[in-house]
């Protein structure tokens, strides 16, 4: 027994059909064997004729039955089937809201609707980030195209104006460059999330902070940030040049939203299980409920990054490193302003824990 679907172009032998010709063939078995019981008991011919036309019957009756039990069972499927055939990139609300009874099809349309509701936020997160990403863009090309035509048009230009332009132009070309490579780091970063990095190399938390630190002492000389360091030995295995860009964008957000004679603190260390890392800065105050926000591309204090110093992807990338490594990262809002970050990653295997060992410190 088959069933041809048009829009495929071939028989089919459908699930409906399969579950209804087991039910008949059971049937059949079952008369069978009774009949043939039967006739064994009383030896009779007429028993064989008559059970002969009834295991017909039988069989023909399981079919049907089977297969309008199928139809009902299954209808929660096909529903399946065409919310799925309905689902497009402006349909991802559509729901099963199924409100049959507490079974497997009800489990099966729970996790169906709960799968459509991660692939909306992160349809959306998508389209939220290539729409910030294009804005990020746009404004360092926008910036160097109007100094270029307004300084071409004007005839009195001369070579100083020509250098002050040269010079904007040379500032938003290199905050395109950075936006790029950030998208970039990022991109390579969340691919290895979840998976086995594709280089792998013991590293010392410690020892990328120091060099992050080193590199940022200009702008902590200019703004006269007062710098507190305690850093212990943190011993990780990982990609080395992720885990020192995750050092790099935390100390360079500790320094670049700080306030005027403000002050960082860093401290690295290890436990019996992880490595950590915590950068903290004075500054703005962060309400709590901005917090989370802010490992979102291009949101600062859960606000969308337009126009605001650096590429918006430094937080985002942290978290991407960490994921990467099988750690995790949190932070904390202070009550006087400023931010204090967290990193916790899996301590090295086969690594002593070394001296001065001790636990997170809070501020």
């Amino acid at each position: 027994m088959t069933v041809y679907t048009p829009h495929e172009g071939r028989f089919k032998l459908t699930l409906r059909l399969r579950m209804a010709a087991l039910a008949g063939a059971l049937l059949l078995v079952v008369g069978a064997v009774l009949v043939l019981f039967a006739w064994l008991l009383v030896t009779d011919e007429r028993i064989l004729v008559y059970g002969a036309v009834a295991l017909v019957a039988v069989a023909a009756t399981g079919v049907a039955g089977g297969y309008l039990i199928a139809s009902h069972s299954l209808r929660p499927l096909r529903r399946v089937t065409a919310t799925a055939q309905r689902l497009s990139g402006d349909s991802l609300d559509a729901r099963m809201n199924y409100s049959g009874p507490d079974d497997e099809v009800a489990e099966l349309a729970a996790t169906f609707d709960a799968m459509l509701d991660r692939i909306a936020v992160a349809f959306d997160s998508q389209k939220r980030f290539v729409a910030n990403a294009s804005h990020e863009l746009r404004t360092p090309l926008a910036v160097m195209r109007t100094e270029i035509d307004v300084t071409l048009s004007d005839p009195d230009a001369d070579l100083t104006e020509y250098k002050r332009m040269a010079g904007v132009v040379r500032d938003a070309s290199t905050r395109a460059n950075a936006l790029i490579e950030g998208l970039l780091l990022l991109a390579r970063t969340e691919a290895q999330a979840g998976r086995r990095l594709t280089r792998k190399a013991h590293a010392d938390l410690a020892a990328g902070v120091a060099a992050a630190l080193s590199a940022v002492q200009p702008e902590i000389r200019r703004i006269g940030i007062e710098v507190e360091s305690d850093l212990r030995p943190a011993p990780v295995v990982g990609d080395a040049a992720l885990l020192d860009r995750l050092a790099g964008n935390l100390i360079e957000n500790a320094v670049r939203y700080n306030s005027l004679g403000g002050r960082l603190w860093v401290r690295t260390g290890c436990d019996a299980a992880h490595a950590w890392l915590v950068v903290g800065n004075t500054g703005f105050e962060v309400p709590p409920g901005d917090v989370p926000a802010m490992f979102e591309p291009f949101r600062r204090g859960g606000r969308e990054r337009t126009g605001a110093r650096g590429s918006g992807l430094g937080l985002s990338i942290v978290r991407a490193v960490c994921d990467a490594h099988g750690g995790t990262v949190g932070a904390e809002a202070r009550e006087e302003g400023g931010l204090e970050v967290t990193v916790r990653l899996p301590l090295a295997a086969l690594t002593p824990v070394l001296t001065g060992t001790a636990t997170v410190p809070r501020r």
